[in-house]
């Protein structure tokens, strides 16, 4: 590799794939803006206004941005839900009265004193939650009408009390300690806003109710169809809000010793507009807490900022008027024309130099040479099929096939003759498998994976994964299931392509070329799924060994076959034993002579192997040019290869015409036949294999056993 080749190396395949795409397009587009305002902002005043950056001037603001903080979060999660609150300045201020009547007046612990802040925050958020989640009202109007309830409670309480308070000689080192102490460097205000920005961005990133939070704010038509409870998951944020405001009241009410009428003034104003300069949308389902920190930082920054240098209260109103103004703006201006700017660069590939191989020329003499056996294969369901791109046979001979429209269509033995929708599954049927009972296991692209019993009956096994912890972007979600296997112990491993694009976006992939693959297994005892191995290209084809002990799995776009260890001393790690194949490898299965059959979706060809180590030019093909002028891998011409346990190549077939089977996914040895199947064919081939065991069933061989 040469000085400008290992520059390229570098230069597109440092950053882990699981961060690019994404990243660099919708993650760096949107965070942009508030990260640049945020620098900006401490830039102009740290240099105008003398000893910004000092300790003691830092100590004082950030007591005030942890209180502050607390506000802006709960705000965030409500707007991320697709709400908004009004009222999160009179929960604050009613949290603060609370927390100071049950210490002062009352003289009582200051842990009572919290229970007391938290109960006012609590019943209001609830009441806010009740109305606009459950009875379905304007979330603008009703926590507009709480806001002035609870403010207007406030007064009359802080007027009724305020010489009582006053008059109290209540004391406590922990109120003083919370109000004004610090823990390394950091007052307890700015520890708390920390631990409480960790958990809930963990929980909106990492969980379950956090993606139903986000799910309800993109769209909560689409999240009901879905089975989410969006009823409770909104009334659940206004009460997460509501807690927010009585943490960040009762801080105040330990720092102030106090209420008075300005607690909580204008807190709304602020913490909305924090959260919209922070990059939060308005429309719901769009931002994060993150995002929200860096508002309430520039608001918090702007407002003490201008009283230091001098302007008062009317001019700090103003200015955040402007910067509300300009965010609300921005964000529906960005909302309409973002997918513009995302799919100009969404395609993100990489540098790949792959490995010299060998011609699968007719004539080459080499072990991968093509002959022509596949054209003569007979034709089942010719004209009737669309895309079948597995196939595979049950113990009554009968032949099973997905098609395109989600359907699985089954042909009767022994002729194939006759025809009928098995089952609709959706989506698009890809890999198959029977298990010990008889149910067709399928992965089904975009969708998951998924059963479908003897009697028809369809159900969902799994359509997620666990989240990866070191991943930024979701990819908890299968989007390309391809291929399945079943081990003697019942549980099913299967291949996920891509965690970057959906089924119908394959060929999208192949482009990029980004190892976002991996293998999963399912297990039907708990119904868990869980990710074995992660960062391959396009992982396809899987096939149990036929001592059960390890696995085969295909990486399509490497040209390479992994055999994955089950048992033994090698167990969960993965080898390679075939590399630097001249054919892009799909579906694998097992063979009647203790060898393996591969198929080959298509042929390496010297010109997508010159592009894959020119990653520039490969983007600006997919900016410049229509995509059916865009260079991809050659799957017109494909074949079905033979390879032992060691990886060696035993035979190869082909159709070099073209005419029949061009594009080879699948194959399946039945007694004594080979059926061949492609994604992008019509119909399914069969052949006789000379010298194969006439008494070998596909469904027998799941177990490594003959009947």
């Amino acid at each position: 590799m040469n000085f400008r080749e290992r520059l390229q190396a570098w230069r597109y395949n440092l950053v882990p794939d699981h961060l690019v795409g994404e990243i660099l397009t919708k993650r760096w587009t949107d965070n942009a803006i508030p990260f640049l305002a945020l620098v900006a902002t401490l830039g102009v005043f740290g240099s105008i206004i003398p000893g910004f950056f000092k300790p003691t001037s830092l100590q004082e603001s950030t007591r005030q941005l942890g209180e502050f903080s607390m506000v802006v979060i709960g705000m965030t999660v409500v707007m991320l839900g697709g709400g908004i609150d009004l009222s999160v300045g009179s929960i604050f201020a009613l949290s603060c009265f609370s927390a100071v009547y049950v210490f002062f007046i009352l003289e009582q612990s200051v842990w009572l004193a919290l229970v007391a802040a938290l109960a006012a925050g609590l019943i209001f958020g609830a009441i806010n939650g009740y109305l606009v989640g459950y009875l379905r009202l304007r979330a603008f109007l009703t926590t507009l009408v709480t806001f002035i309830f609870g403010r207007a409670l406030f007064d009359i309480l802080v007027s009724t009390y305020a010489a009582d308070v006053q008059l109290s000689q209540a004391s406590s080192d922990v109120l003083d300690f919370i109000g004004d102490g610090t823990f390394w460097g950091l007052s307890v205000s700015v520890w708390l806003a920390i631990i409480l920005a960790i958990v809930t961005h963990i929980t909106l990133t990492r969980s379950r109710p956090g993606w139903h939070v986000l799910a309800v704010g993109g769209s909560r038509r689409s999240a009901h169809n879905a089975g989410i409870r969006v009823r409770r998951t909104v009334f659940m944020t206004y009460v997460f809000s509501g807690f927010c405001c009585s943490i960040g009241g009762f801080l105040i009410a330990c720092r102030l010793s106090g209420a008075g009428p300005g607690t909580g003034l204008n807190l709304e104003i602020m913490a909305l507009t924090a959260a919209v300069v922070g990059g939060v949308s308005l429309g719901g389902g769009r931002g994060s807490v993150v995002k929200g920190l860096m508002g309430a930082i520039i608001v918090l920054t702007m407002t003490n900022g201008l009283i230091r240098l001098g302007y008062g209260t009317g001019t700090n109103q103003m200015v955040l008027g402007i910067l509300l103004a300009a965010a609300v703006t921005i964000d529906i201006r960005w909302l309409k024309n973002r997918h513009k700017v995302l799919n100009e660069v969404y395609v993100a590939p990489v540098y790949l130099k792959m490995g010299e191989t060998q011609s699968a020329a007719p004539g080459s003499g080499t072990p991968y040479e093509l002959d022509n056996r596949l054209s003569e294969a007979d034709h089942i369901g010719l004209g009737e099929l669309e895309g079948p791109e597995d196939v595979i046979l049950d113990r009554d001979d009968h032949l099973y096939c997905g098609t395109r429209h989600g359907e699985i269509v089954r042909f009767f033995a022994p002729d194939y003759k006759r025809s009928e929708v098995f089952a609709h599954i959706g989506g698009f049927p890809l890999g198959l498998a029977f298990d010990k009972e008889g149910n067709l296991i399928s992965c089904v692209g975009a969708m998951g994976l998924y059963s479908v019993s003897p009697e028809r009956e369809v159900k969902r096994l799994s359509a997620e994964t666990a989240r990866s912890w070191t991943s930024i972007v979701d990819d908890a979600r299968l989007r390309d299931p391809n291929d399945c296997d079943i081990a003697p112990d019942g549980r099913i491993y299967f291949t996920d392509s891509t965690k970057r694009y959906d089924a119908h976006d394959w060929a999208l992939d192949s482009i990029e070329n980004r190892a976002t693959g991996r293998l999963l297994v399912y297990d039907p005892k708990d119904g868990s799924t869980k990710t074995l191995l992660d960062g391959y290209r396009y992982t396809n084809g899987v096939c149990m060994a036929h001592d059960g002990r390890s696995l085969f799995f295909a990486e399509s776009w490497a040209c390479r076959v992994h055999r994955y260890w089950l048992e033994g001393p090698k167990a969960g790690t993965a080898e390679c034993v075939i590399r630097d194949m001249p054919g892009y490898p799909d579906n694998i299965n097992r063979a009647s002579d203790g060898n393996y059959w591969m198929a080959w979706l298509g042929m390496r060809t010297p010109s997508f192997d010159l592009s894959l180590r020119h990653p520039d030019m490969r983007k600006r093909m997919t900016r410049r040019l229509p995509q059916d002028e865009w260079l991809f891998p050659n799957i017109n011409t494909g074949g079905v290869v033979k390879f032992n346990e060691k990886g060696g190549i035993v035979e190869a077939l082909g159709d070099l015409s073209g005419a029949a089977h061009p594009m080879v996914t699948s194959m399946r040895e039945h007694k004594g036949f080979l059926f061949v199947g492609g994604i992008l064919n019509n119909r399914i081939g069969r052949c006789r294999i000379d010298g194969a065991d006439p008494d070998w069933t596909s469904p027998a061989s799941y177990w490594g056993v003959k009947p």
